[in-house]
């Protein structure tokens, strides 16, 4: 038989449990939406990246891609309606460098990238936050900062 203070750290424990996958999940990925087709906001994305030394190396059209499944898929294709999904591929090789001094494990986000999808000329922009993904990481520090970079080059395009 258990004791109350079994009881109640036994209870404890089992509220934080969602308490703490519910504060994870909803923080690891900034999302940002604008009212503003996908073509209106891609360059300009694009160049503020650039500008904030981020430079992009491939850019995937997946929803081209996955576009050519259609037919084959029916109607397991594209149940979001989305109209358009496209990403970019960057990388700032100094920051590279940098985060392979500090922890090899963490060029897993090397390169970084993005998503844009549009519906209904809406456009959201999705970025996997590196700085919330490394808890553990002696690179957590610079990994927020270059976070904290790409998320104000998202936000500086998306006005």
């Amino acid at each position: 038989m258990k004791t109350p203070m079994q009881w109640f750290v036994l209870g404890w424990f089992m509220l934080s449990i969602p308490a703490a996958f519910a504060e994870s999940s909803e923080n690891v990925v900034y999302r940002q939406q604008v009212d503003k087709p996908l073509a209106e906001i891609y360059d300009r994305l694009y160049k503020s990246l650039e500008d904030a030394r981020f430079y992009v190396v491939f850019e995937p059209d997946i929803g081209a891609s996955l576009a050519r499944f259609s037919e084959k898929w029916g109607d397991d294709y594209n149940q979001s309606k989305l109209t358009a999904i496209r990403s970019m591929v960057f990388c700032n090789a100094w920051y590279a460098n940098r985060v392979s001094n500090q922890d090899p494990d963490m060029l897993g986000f090397c390169p970084l990238h993005l998503t844009l999808i549009e519906r209904d000329a809406k456009t959201v922009v999705l970025f996997n936050r590196p700085g919330v993904m490394a808890q553990n990481s002696p690179a957590k520090e610079l990994l927020t900062q270059i976070e904290t970079e790409v998320i104000a080059a998202i936000q500086k395009a998306m006005q």
